[in-house]
């Protein structure tokens, strides 16, 4: 097994229909200019309420991004 060295960046992706979608459109915005992401953290997860319903969702990740040798 490699030793490998990590970089993180940290995003807050937001989405209308759920947490899961949140984590996964901060990841796709992550991935244009993150070509080697490994893993990721929620950090944090938190709504908007309009109207006394959830209007949309927010998380905030951490994400591993490996470091070229």
């Amino acid at each position: 097994m490699s030793e490998h060295t990590y970089k993180m960046i940290e995003l807050v992706g937001s989405s209308h229909t759920g947490i899961e979608a949140a984590v996964q459109n901060a990841i796709a915005k992550a991935e244009i200019n993150e070509s080697k992401m490994r893993w990721f953290e929620v950090m944090e997860t938190r709504g908007h309420i309009e109207n006394g319903k959830i209007a949309h969702w927010q998380v905030r990740v951490k994400i591993g991004v490996t470091m070229d040798e």
